[in-house]
């Protein structure tokens, strides 16, 4: 179901991109985060193969692999797969921020490294954003061109803009919105932090992992649309980004719902910031 080739004269079809999809392998090492019996549901091993199917069915051409332990291992195993695996077009990986030689380190990472992240909703220090060291990290990461992911939660937000305003070149891309309390309905101070964050231009938002922030049994697409409007409305269609988050996603719902979901929260947006959403954003933010 990938587009049709564009004819004489024509533009080439809109690339389709789900910016935010994890992998892993339990028999290599444990995924910390699965710290509960709530994550029983997803306590196995997902590789691409396990993927695929869902993109054929959604006409989505190709990912972006994200991280999803603090391993420099497991980010190799990850480019070591986008190197052969077509279908996925970049990887955001892990990295001490606080390694004096991260430098060095990015020069020497492979052009399938696009971005970093690290787990700061896990850093017991509310304020590990704003330390010196990870700053210089930071800093190294916009030198070396790549792309930081925030995996943050709400109470991170004015933390977040601070180092948006302090490393105007580095790109900072927001993970799931920054998990607003959907399932309880809160909005404030969420809503306001996340248009803060909105105002400063090297900053974008992935549409994605919503779903898993709702009621997992009993959410419904109208409790979640005020949050993906918002969204929307604060950053613009060209500065939001399509992901599914799977397979994290399907403790709350299925790969399918998910691409329906994004589909509805974005029906009354133009083709073109439709197919922006989908993947022209992800392609030029993370030069994929």
């Amino acid at each position: 179901m990938t587009a049709p080739a564009a004819g004489p004269g024509q533009p080439p079809p809109a690339v389709r991109i789900d910016a935010h999809h994890h992998l892993w392998d339990l028999t290599r090492r444990p995924q910390p985060w699965m710290d509960g019996a709530w994550a029983d549901p997803v306590r196995r091993t997902y590789t691409l193969d396990d993927l695929t199917p869902h993109l054929a069915a959604h006409g989505i051409d190709g990912t972006l692999l994200v991280q999803s332990s603090a391993s420099a291992a497991e980010t190799a195993e990850l480019l070591a797969l986008a190197a052969r695996a077509p279908a996925v077009r970049g990887v955001v990986g892990w990295a001490d921020l606080t390694d004096p030689g991260l430098p060095d380190l990015l020069a020497a990472m492979p052009p399938q490294l696009v971005g970093l992240r690290h787990q700061v909703q896990d850093e017991p220090d509310p304020d590990w954003l704003a330390r010196p060291a990870v700053r210089r990290g930071l800093a190294a990461v916009a030198d070396a061109g790549l792309v930081y992911d925030l995996l943050i939660t709400r109470h991170h937000l004015p933390a977040a803009s601070a180092v948006a305003h302090a490393l105007p070149g580095l790109r900072l891309v927001l993970d799931h919105a920054a998990k607003p309390a959907i399932a309880v309905g809160a909005w404030q101070p969420w809503a306001d932090d996340l248009a803060a964050l909105a105002r400063l231009p090297n900053t974008v938002c992935k549409l994605s992992g919503l779903v898993t922030e709702a009621s997992w049994p009993t959410w419904r697409p109208v409790d979640i649309t005020p949050y993906t409007r918002h969204v929307l409305d604060t950053f613009g269609p060209h500065r939001v980004l399509f992901g599914s988050d799977w397979p994290v996603c399907t403790l709350a719902a299925p790969y399918d719902v998910v691409v329906t979901l994004a589909g509805t929260s974005t029906a009354h947006l133009t083709p073109d910031e439709r197919a922006a959403v989908f993947g022209g954003n992800a392609a030029r933010v993370y030069g994929v």
